[in-house]
């Protein structure tokens, strides 16, 4: 049987494997929980609320995330992920990179989720990477095989812009790839 899309889950990163917060999720490790995937049409499933104080200044913030193969013999092909939604107000932006590390290896950690705006101090993004917003599979960030049990880094950059209007906002991360029978 193909790989089925519940066979590729997309795991939080965080200080370490047992990692559950969405909020952590700012690189180090892939969480091997199951608290640590994040789980699609949930509110808040990846990134927590926008204060005022932070939409009236802008802020970007940065989280890392891992998507890995869960079948347990059949390799994921030639998989690119991309955002399949974008997000629902004119005041933010989302934006996507693959990790510059290798698969099955834990990403680069930075101190703090957030990237500028109200941060003190702002962090530095992650490096090596290089951000776009690709909308679809054609245009997506192409990932490699994923053989049963890998895994690859990605970085979800996510900005809100100054002075921006209060909001339910929301985004959908797509990934497609193929498997043989």
């Amino acid at each position: 049987m193909a790989i089925a899309a519940s066979n590729i889950k997309l795991r939080i990163s965080g200080s370490s494997a047992s990692a559950t917060d969405p909020n952590g999720s700012y690189g180090g490790a892939m969480s091997t929980v199951s608290g640590g995937i994040i789980v699609t049409n949930v509110l808040n499933n990846d990134m927590d609320d926008i204060t005022s104080a932070e939409a009236s200044s802008g802020i970007t913030i940065f989280h890392a995330y891992y998507y890995k193969n869960e079948h347990a013999t059949l390799t994921y092909i030639a998989p690119k992920f991309y955002i399949d939604t974008i997000t629902s107000s004119g005041d933010t932006q989302i934006y996507m990179a693959l990790c510059a590390e290798a698969k099955n290896t834990a990403v680069q950690r930075l101190s703090a989720e957030t990237g500028s705006g109200s941060a003190t101090p702002p962090v530095d993004p992650p490096t090596s990477v290089t951000f776009s917003s690709p909308g679809n599979y054609a245009g997506g960030i192409a990932i490699g095989n994923l053989d049963a049990a890998d895994y690859r880094g990605i970085w979800v950059k996510y900005v809100v812009g100054s002075s921006a209007s209060a909001v339910l906002d929301q985004y959908t991360l797509g990934i497609q790839g193929d498997s043989n029978p």
